[in-house]
């Protein structure tokens, strides 16, 4: 079967109580990679029983003739509510922990008498002068003529009054409470039922939450004139990585992950700013040790003299739509089969904007210093975003055109240097190894001067891969690494592309350097050849289809080793820790962990397998010539992408996850949200409100799930929408079923639900 991975990079927006809405939603991400994991662990392997809409998923998934289908989340970055829910859903996708375990969290925990500070709670007859502000607010609020509603305004007006009649200018929530329900929830989840990691073994896995420093970090900026400068930046992304080689799955300590989710979501007015002596008095209430805090204080607060008292509030303020941070995480995945990247944002209220029509009259003073403080910073939308990702999709678009435009040039080298022995002849190793020495060279030749721009433009590249590496290994100062090894290879007299023209070209020393080490010519050049096989593939009948299809499962299984070759490194270990004296010694243990040469042998071995059995004589000459005459088109392409810092294949789509998207359901309603009332605090005051926004964040997160692996689909296997409606009305059917017993007051949303999934 053609294997192929939908990977899923998850944005969370902000959005206070709407947080109960977003937990529906990675709950569905968190079934859906569930659902895929169980197709793909080995046969035999324990594992709870599959649940309500995780069912669907995995029969969806089942589905698909001659397509396995992989689905994964790999990249979470979440801000204020967003945060919470990215943070909690990343320990279950990395740790195998259970998301089902903490409905009570957010039914229960998310309520303003619950979070409400013992000391800012107002008693019965406290400041009852403020009684007629709360009865305008509750107008502002409750649409007082929805009768259904009649209970659920009952509880929201009396929390609300005791939520206004607190403590006045000092936050009425308290973040002690705050950090004990996610230090609970954190247990609950560790508790629960546990399953193998949903991120595959060796994978990498990024968490990011955006927080906001108040007082903000000094930072030096070098200018002309003056020198240097000094301002202090707010804007703060926690990250938690599962870096590929590591053997066990762990996203971090629990203390540091309840401290990234408090502080994420700190918002002003609301909570306290969030510190680090807060946890550790909840730690210490419980009897609990913080492993690794300093560290992690260090690592996510550098040069602080006392980290413990900076004050950090919610991430929002400055980041409530953290692209940034995701979109950098691209460089470090790897792709060992063909991948269809998607980044999923959840955006719960869209279009907030809305609320505030424009009209004949100017703003107020109190509501345009309000807007401008609060609501504008935190809706400008992702239009920057979506540039920076379309720019890295249309680059790709680029390259194909120039590969495009320069084959029938490659192909005339190819034959003028090699002639129709490439189509009348079987490959074989001595007959690979000759035809690839002689079209590097011929390319080089060709190439003219440019090639001295183009190789020292790969020297560097690997020479700058060789000091990150090394440094890490080493546990030394990156830079002091780099000035060292350029100085030790400046002396050697490697970065001398020139010298591969000569005659004896291919056992100069700056050939025999990059041989040693060159890794990602050796990734690149693999790569274009499945493009290769992708292009050829298009329109090829069924027998034709099939073969390649095996030939490109086949090239992924050649370029995995490459991609995790690094990860064999660690033997170097004890000579990369004295790189900056002795460079030399570093570079020989690190060539020798490598093993590049034998690598090469391997992959020769399999490449040669692969293109002599089964294929058609053509199509076998057009893959060689694909993968010989590579070099001709890194030397064009290289200088384009150099910089570029992407791992994979293909381009980024971008798919947005709102209760504006989702239709299926329309005739019941839940377009509008209950906890968007009261400036997106709405949910706090009421469980039923909270029923409702998390049952409808499970039913449009299933809609929109099954419509994003769908379209991830070849034509050929896509349903009918038909199919499709019927698909998610058995995902809607399986969700209701499953909340049923625990969501006592949406009992007439979910017979509603029930009725339309039965038409």
């Amino acid at each position: 079967m053609q294997t192929k991975e939908l990977r899923l990079a998850l944005v969370c927006y902000g959005g206070v109580s709407l947080a109960v809405y977003m937990h529906g939603l990675t709950k569905e991400v968190w079934k859906l990679c569930r659902a895929s994991m169980r197709r793909q662990v080995p046969a035999g392997t324990v594992l709870p029983p599959a649940r309500d809409s995780e069912l669907v998923y995995q029969a969806l998934l089942g589905s698909l003739p001659g397509l396995n289908l992989r689905v994964m989340c790999d990249i979470v970055a979440g801000a204020s509510a967003g945060g919470i829910n990215g943070v909690l859903l990343s320990r279950a996708l990395v740790e195998g922990h259970d998301l089902d375990a903490i409905r009570s969290l957010w039914l229960e925990g998310a309520d303003s008498d619950v979070l409400l500070d013992a000391q800012a709670a107002s008693r019965p007859l406290s400041k009852l002068w403020a009684i007629p502000l709360v009865w305008w607010v509750r107008r502002r609020g409750l649409d007082e003529d929805d009768k259904a509603e009649v209970a659920a305004h009952g509880e929201v007006k009396r929390k609300l009054s005791r939520f206004m009649r607190s403590r006045w200018f000092k936050p009425p929530f308290s973040g002690t409470a705050f950090s004990g329900l996610l230090a609970d929830a954190f247990a609950a989840m560790e508790k629960g039922e546990r399953t193998p990691p949903l991120v595959p073994p060796l994978h990498p896995f990024d968490l990011f939450v955006t927080v906001t420093d108040y007082h903000g970090a000094p930072q030096r900026l070098r200018l002309n004139t003056p020198e240097e400068v000094t301002e202090p930046e707010h804007r703060l992304v926690i990250g938690f990585a599962c870096p590929g080689d590591s053997a066990k799955r762990h996203i971090g300590p629990t203390p540091d992950l309840v401290f990234a989710a408090r502080a994420t979501a700190s918002f002003p007015g609301a909570f306290p700013p969030a510190r680090a002596t807060e946890i550790d008095a909840l730690l210490a209430a419980r009897g609990e040790k913080w492993p690794g805090r300093q560290a992690f204080l260090d690592r996510i607060l550098p040069g602080r003299a006392h980290p413990e008292a900076v004050d950090l509030i919610d991430g929002a303020v400055l980041d409530n739509r953290p692209f940034g941070p995701a979109l950098a995480a691209l460089g470090r995945r790897p792709a060992h089969r063909e991948v269809d990247r998607r980044f999923v944002y959840l955006d719960p209220k869209p279009g907030m904007h809305d609320s505030h029509p424009q009209s004949a009259q100017p703003p107020g003073f109190f509501a345009a210093i309000l807007r401008s403080l609060a609501d504008i910073p935190r809706q400008q939308p992702i239009r920057d975003s979506l540039r920076q990702i379309e720019a890295i999709s249309m680059r790709s678009r680029r390259l194909r055109h120039i590969v495009i435009g320069m084959m029938p040039l490659v192909d005339a080298a190819i034959d003028a240097a090699i002639g129709y022995r490439l189509l009348l002849f079987s490959p074989s190793l001595e007959r690979l190894a000759e035809w690839r020495s002689r079209l590097n060279g011929e390319a080089a030749r060709q190439a003219g001067f440019a090639y001295g721009a183009y190789g020292r433009l790969k020297f560097s590249g690997v020479a700058e891969q060789l000091a990150k590496r090394l440094a890490e290994l080493g546990g030394q100062d990156e830079t002091a690494v780099r000035v060292s090894l350029w100085r030790h290879l400046n002396s050697l007299g490697l970065n001398a592309p020139e010298s591969a023209l000569n005659k004896a070209g291919a056992a100069s020393t700056y050939v025999l350097f990059l041989r040693r080490f060159d890794v990602d010519f050796r990734t690149r050049r693999l790569r274009f050849l499945i493009r290769r096989v992708n292009m050829a593939i298009t329109g090829a009948d069924e027998a034709t289809s099939a073969a390649l299809g095996r030939v490109k499962a086949g090239l992924y299984a050649i370029l995995g080793p490459h991609l995790m070759c690094w990860q064999q490194a660690g033997t170097a270990r004890e000579a990369a820790a004295d790189t900056v004296a002795k460079p030399g010694a570093a570079l020989d243990a690190l060539a020798a962990a490598l093993d590049l040469k034998a690598l090469d042998a391997r992959s020769d071995a399999a490449l040669v397998a692969l293109l002599a059995g089964g294929l058609p004589r053509r199509l076998r000459r057009d893959l060689l010539a694909a993968y010989l005459g590579f070099p001709f088109f890194d030397i064009a392409i290289l200088p384009l992408i150099a910089d570029g810092n992407i791992d994979e294949l293909d381009e980024i789509k971008v798919d947005r996850v709102s209760p504006a998207d989702c239709s299926s359901l329309a005739a019941v309603g839940g377009a509008t949200l209950k906890g968007a009332s009261f400036n997106a605090f709405g949910a706090f005051f009421s469980r039923a409100y909270r029923e409702h926004d998390y049952l409808w964040g499970r039913l449009h997160g299933a809609e929109r799930l099954i419509e994003i692996i769908t379209s991830s689909l070849p034509d050929a296997n896509r349903p009918e929408p038909a199919r499709l409606d019927a698909i998610k009305k058995m995902a809607f059917r399986a969700i209701i079923e499953a909340e049923r017993p625990h969501l006592a007051t949406a009992a007439s949303l979910i017979d509603a639900v029930a009725a339309a999934c039965a038409e």
